[in-house]
């Protein structure tokens, strides 16, 4: 009876050894293998993330894991220790001296929560849209580093915008492969509507014609600027219709096309007619631009004439060609002129024929 009872507990503590050393492979005991690197996905590191054939100890939780994105190390003695008091024995260790633990983690840019926040303001209010939306956040909307779990995509749980101050309260959503609850993420802040504006890298005088290098491209407030801001590409080779300051936005209301003749200008005047090309010198009296009707002076013979602006100094006088009668319509006159008289005569009494 002894002899038996001591076989069964040898067998008991067999089995017992077997779990804590690993599982087996075809009736083989596998040795526990300590891992160099580990890699996480959640808080927790498990002894079957630190080796391998942990048999069933492997969900056994014995440390936290790092930050969320970040690596840390543990000294192998100090997993050792723990690995035996969770009858875990026999450890391969090929001689390591610590292990590196990394955690796993999802990581949403500065730049793509701003995006998404301003899509969730897209038209909303009278806002315009997204890419013309200035935002500025309460804190720093830098970048969230989240489980890795939270894989699903950014979506406006809610959102809520006053036009009054420009204030905003958006709630962001991102849902959880794992069936947990979604991560919401909460951002606040003002938002303004922006424009694309030509600006003036100088300061520019009235009749000033602006050059390329004096208009820059910025951003600029649309209340500021209101609806008529002036494209980079409308704003060069046109005049300023007033004194212009640097740093200004200018608008459309501030530019003319440049006048072509300047006042008391020499000017070339040109005479066009049915074969006849004739050109003389004269003198502007007044300023135009291309289209515009000025007077001038013609230096020959002292009269003031009115032209068409053509191009720079070049003043085009059109000579009206007299209209000739339309002969049909003579010959048709002419015609008609006997029936006429002719009834005319019917109906006049006739004179006695003086004797």
């Amino acid at each position: 009876m002894f002899v038996r009872s001591l076989s069964l507990a040898i067998a008991l503590l067999a089995a017992a050894s077997a779990a804590a050393l690993g599982q087996t492979r075809d009736g083989a005991i596998a040795t526990p293998v300590l891992r160099a690197n580990v890699t996480v996905s959640g808080d927790l590191v498990r002894i079957g993330d630190v080796i391998d054939n942990a048999g069933p100890a492997a969900g056994i939780a014995i440390y936290r894991a790092p930050d969320l994105g970040t690596t840390g190390t543990l000294p192998v003695d100090r997993v050792l220790t723990a690995l035996r008091a969770h009858q875990v024995i026999g450890v391969d260790t090929r001689d390591l001296r610590e292990i590196s633990v990394t955690r796993l983690a999802r990581t949403l840019e500065g730049k793509d929560i701003e995006l998404a926040v301003a899509r969730a303001l897209e038209r909303r209010n009278g806002l315009g849209d997204a890419a013309n939306l200035g935002l500025t956040f309460d804190r720093d909307a830098g970048d969230v580093r989240l489980d890795a779990a939270n894989s699903g995509a950014l979506h406006p749980a809610s959102v809520r915008y006053d036009a009054r101050n420009g204030r905003f309260d958006v709630t962001l959503e991102i849902s959880n492969d794992g069936g947990a609850a979604p991560v919401k993420l909460r951002f606040a802040g003002t938002v303004i509507e922006t424009v694309e504006a030509a600006v003036l890298a100088r300061g520019v005088e009235r009749n000033e014609v602006l050059k390329a290098s004096d208009v820059v491209i910025e951003r600029r407030p649309k209340a500021e600027v209101g609806n008529d801001a002036a494209r980079r590409d409308r704003a060069v080779g046109m005049q300023a219709r007033r004194q212009l300051r640097a740093g200004q936005a200018v608008r459309l209301a501030d530019l003319a096309k440049p006048d072509l003749v300047q006042r008391d200008q020499s000017v070339t005047l040109t005479y066009q007619a049915a074969g006849l090309y004739l050109t003389i010198r004269g003198k502007a009296l007044e300023s135009g631009t291309e289209g515009d009707v000025v007077n001038v002076l013609n230096l020959q013979s002292k009269r003031t004439i009115s032209g068409v602006v053509t191009g720079r100094g070049q003043v085009s006088i059109t000579v009206a060609t007299p209209r000739l009668p339309d002969t049909s319509d003579a010959t048709s006159a002419i015609d008609a002129a006997p029936v006429a008289v002719a009834a005319a005569n019917a109906n006049t009494p006739v004179s006695p024929k003086a004797e």
